[in-house]
């Protein structure tokens, strides 16, 4: 019978448990709040908990120098065993650094990148007449502009407006 309904019907069967565990036994339930009120230990982990969320989160939001993989190394070998942090591992392991990305390498240069796209996209526009459409536009709505006052004001005053002398 399983067998005929398919592996969707058992995923659909996980997500719904899944769910409601979720829901039993989420923080904002009353009872779990009582109990981490009346209990010490709890109070302890969860302030742990909330102090590794928040270094993580300081983390990530800072750079860092590329020596940081190594510094993490050398303080993890540092707890362990005498022979084990003189072998040739431990010492590859003392002076890895990550290898970055082409994007990461080349971050310094966005602006400079970002100026001449900048200067690329202006001489194509030059090049495609896109200065000179605008110059049509600015003389027709200039025409439009002066046709109008010459309807509404006279043709005397509209010539006046829009006469430029030298």
């Amino acid at each position: 019978m399983w067998a005929a309904k398919g592996k969707n019907y058992c995923r659909q069967l996980r997500d719904r448990a899944l769910q409601l565990m979720a829901n039993s036994f989420s923080p904002d339930r009353h009872w779990i709040q009582n109990h981490i009120a009346d209990c010490p230990r709890c109070q302890r982990r969860l302030a742990r908990l909330g102090k590794v969320e928040l270094a993580i989160s300081m983390l990530k939001s800072q750079p860092h120098n590329l020596n940081l993989l190594m510094r993490a190394n050398t303080q993890a070998i540092g707890v362990l065993k005498h022979c084990l942090r003189t072998t040739a591992k431990a010492e590859r392991l003392r002076n890895i650094r990550p290898d970055m990305s082409i994007i990461e390498r080349c971050a310094r240069y966005k602006n400079s990148f970002a100026n001449i796209a900048a200067c690329i996209v202006i001489a194509i526009l030059m090049k495609n007449g896109a200065f000179s459409s605008a110059k049509m536009f600015e003389s027709k709505g200039q025409k439009a502009v002066e046709h109008y006052y010459a309807s509404n004001a006279g043709e005397d005053i509209a010539r006046d407006i829009f006469t430029t002398s030298a």
